[in-house]
């Protein structure tokens, strides 16, 4: 059976599934990957969350990092996976979108945002750390050209991306929510998540312990390999484009 065929039955199989997306899924969009030879931190040191709020000049750094695109995780275009998950969603066989990505390419691709849940924060805005205003990064890019302290017009509190910064903590809202529907659903389908970056991580041992199956499609072997029903080391668009059309 070919890995398109495999992953086109468990499709078919499934009535509720839950999509967890990791770098993987963006790198076929030409987005950098964190943590591989070339990636995002082999290049450049992160800024630690502790480090932004009390020090000026790590701020400008991280703004420097954002205006200059230097990480390169925003401008890019929604890939033939990102699209394949939004049909599925489309169709009613997806019941949520759980991402570790910051690039906005699920929404970007037609998947409304009440569906998809950012573990780790969203690269395209930024976020009052008081009050949780949201600003829109071309709103904010000339007060950093004239380098200003970028604060909140509504209760000067300082803003930042809205990432999730190393020493940053977790969104609890989103993770409760990524948790409640890793236990409901009937087919947890990994993309591009090497599942090394915990608690996000543990989410497939929460759909598998509920009576989830477990498909990962990864270029490389995760620790999870051992207990998924599905282990796929494919490129993610060709092969869930081919699945979605032998899953019709």
């Amino acid at each position: 059976m070919s890995a398109a065929a495999a992953l086109a039955r468990h499709i078919n199989a499934a009535n509720s599934i839950v999509v967890f997306t990791g770098a993987g899924i963006s790198t076929e969009s030409g987005i950098p990957d964190f943590r591989s030879p070339g990636g995002v931190w082999s290049k450049m040191k992160p800024i630690m969350f502790q480090d932004f709020v009390r020090s000026r000049e790590a701020r400008r750094e991280a703004w420097t990092r954002v205006f200059n695109r230097t990480a390169g995780w925003t401008g890019a275009q929604p890939n033939a996976g990102h699209h394949a998950v939004t049909e599925l969603l489309k169709a009613g066989k997806v019941k949520s979108i759980i991402t570790q990505n910051v690039d906005n390419l699920h929404q970007d691709s037609g998947a409304p945002v009440d569906d998809v849940i950012e573990v780790h924060g969203n690269a395209s805005y930024a976020k009052c750390l008081e009050c949780a205003q949201r600003y829109e990064l071309v709103d904010l890019e000339p007060r950093w050209r004239a380098d200003e302290e970028i604060t909140c017009t509504l209760c000067t509190g300082l803003l930042k991306t809205a990432t999730i910064s190393f020493g940053q903590p977790m969104p609890e809202e989103q993770m409760a929510r990524a948790t409640w529907h890793a236990q409901r659903c009937d087919l947890f389908l990994v993309l591009g998540s090497s599942l090394v970056v915990f608690p996000a991580a543990g989410l497939p041992l929460v759909a598998k312990e509920a009576g989830a199956k477990l498909a990962i499609v990864n270029r490389d072997p995760t620790d999870f390999d051992r207990m998924a029903d599905l282990v796929l080391h494919e490129e993610i668009g060709p092969v869930l484009t081919a699945a979605l059309a032998l899953a019709r």
